[in-house]
Formats: C-alpha cells, sequence, structure tokens
C-alpha cells in the first residue's frame, strides 16, 4: 500500500487540515500519516485561536513517521513559524523525502493569519524550493509574487514567474475568482488550463487543503503531475457539487464533507 504523509495543523470541526487531509487519502485507498504542526480551534465559520506545536516536538513527530512508515508523498499545509520551517527542511532534506506537494496556506478563509509574518521570507527560500507541486489560490500567490492578479493573461504571466522564482510544478487555483472556478497548470513546459463554471456552494470548507492531499495521492500512486493535478480537480469539484451541510453556522462557510471515491485502474 501507497503511503501519505500529511504535515499541517489540526482542524478540530474535521473538515480542513489534517483530518481533511487523511480522510482524503483514505478514500483514494492510501495509507495516511500526519506530523501535526498546530492546533487550532475552529469550525466552518472561521479560526478562534492557534496553538502552534513546538519545533522540538515536531521533530519527533517527523523523525517516527521516516524511521519506520517512510511515505511515498509528503504534503505540507499550515506552518506558523522560521523555527518549524526549520525542522521540516532538515528533516526532508535529510530523508530525501520524494513527490511533495505544498499548499500555501498563509491566512485563512475568514482572514485569520496562520503564518508568523516574519516568516514569509524564509518560506519562501527555503520551504518552496523543496516542492514538486505548489497549489497556491489567487490571494497567496499575490502575496508570494508581490503583483495584483486579475486576468487570464496576468495568470499566465504569474505562473511564469512563479515557476521561475521557486521551480516545480505550479497549479494556480482560481477559486476565488467570481465568475469561474478556472485552474491553471504549468510546469516549466506545457501551460494548460483545467476549466470549471464556479458552483454556487457555501460549503467549501477545507476544499484546499483535500485538493492538495489528492495531488499528493496520485503522486504516490505514480501518475505524472499534470494527471494527478487534473483527478484532483475533478475529485473536489464532485465533492463541491454534492454540496452536503452539515453545519448551522450564521458565518460564510458551511460544512463540506462527502467526497465520492476516485476511480481506480491507474
Amino acid at each position: 500500500m501507497k503511503t501519505v504523509l500529511t504535515i499541517a495543523g489540526s482542524d478540530c470541526s474535521g473538515g480542513a487540515g489534517i483530518q481533511a487531509d487523511l480522510k482524503t487519502i483514505t478514500s483514494w485507498g492510501l495509507y495516511g500519516e500526519s506530523v501535526v504542526t498546530a492546533l487550532t480551534a475552529q469550525n466552518t465559520m472561521g479560526v478562534a485561536d492557534v496553538l502552534p506545536i513546538s519545533p522540538e516536538f515536531l521533530e519527533k513527530q517527523l523523525e517516527c513517521v521516516f524511521t519506520d512508515i517512510e511515505p511515498d508523498a509528503v504534503k505540507i499545509g499550515m506552518v506558523t513559524g522560521i523555527a518549524q520551517m526549520q525542522v521540516i527542511r532538515e528533516c526532508l532534506l535529510k530523508y530525501q523525502a520524494q513527490h511533495v506537494v505544498i499548499d500555501t496556506v498563509m491566512v485563512s478563509t475568514s482572514g485569520r493569519h496562520l503564518m508568523e509574518p516574519d516568516a514569509y521570507d524564509y518560506y519562501k527560500k527555503n520551504i518552496l524550493p523543496l516542492a514538486e507541486v505548489y497549489t497556491p489560490n489567487l490571494p497567496e500567490a499575490e502575496v508570494l509574487l508581490k503583483t495584483t492578479i486579475k486576468t487570464r493573461k496576468e495568470r499566465v504571466a504569474a505562473v511564469r514567474e512563479f515557476a521561475l522564482q521557486y521551480k516545480g510544478t505550479i497549479f494556480l487555483k482560481g477559486g476565488h475568482d467570481k465568475c469561474c472556478a478556472d485552474d491553471l497548470f504549468f510546469d516549466g513546459d506545457e501551460l494548460t488550463w483545467f476549466e470549471a463554471p464556479h458552483i454556487a456552494n457555501s460549503n467549501t470548507h477545507g476544499t484546499g487543503c483535500t485538493l492538495s492531499a489528492a495531488i499528493a495521492c496520485g503522486l504516490a500512486l505514480g501518475l505524472r503531475a499534470k494527471d494527478s493535478t487534473g483527478r484532483a480537480k475533478a475529485y473536489v469539484t464532485g465533492a463541491i457539487l454534492d454540496g452536503m451541510d452539515l453545519g448551522k453556522g450564521n458565518g460564510p462557510l458551511n460544512h463540506m464533507y462527502r467526497m465520492k471515491k476516485p476511480q481506480r485502474g491507474f
């Protein structure tokens, strides 16, 4: 059985973070492992508080995973500060981790900062270059590239610049666009649009986590980056279309989670 490790924060409501990742990995028929970077008090309406895990304990978690059930792919989500990033970088390099997918989580949908501001530069210089695939959304890409991205032409320019700065494959998510949910894939050579209509559904809590975990699953199974991102896109789109509503909150997000098992045979 192939294995996927998620390095991310914990979501007590079960819809995002490592909980979403582990559900996704299991749904894809793989074995999931998790290293927790932070405990969060959150639900579908927002993040109330964050309690980072100490770098020392984070390192112990990573050592336990890599010295026993070594993962075939790694997904990195929420990382809070430089000390945590240093530990993660050293461990991934030490064990020559394969198929690293980075979900560039910096600010929650509700506006809560999930990364210490002074860690941005270290993150860009020392963590992003470790990835095989990056999955920023439009606001995150604007922060990382220090630019504005509004038009399709600007998206193309952004992924090309992203590839120049950070190498690897960029999967620029377009879900924040009000008109459509077109994503853009660029591996340094091939530029591909994954087009989709904008689905009128507020149950989108954890979709970014789920997408990056699904991409890691595809890579662990031996898929090319383009095929893996395409299948992950279809997987998340199907979940949003399902529209399962568990939440009763008055906030901008209700709860989404009933993932359709992806078709096997690859």
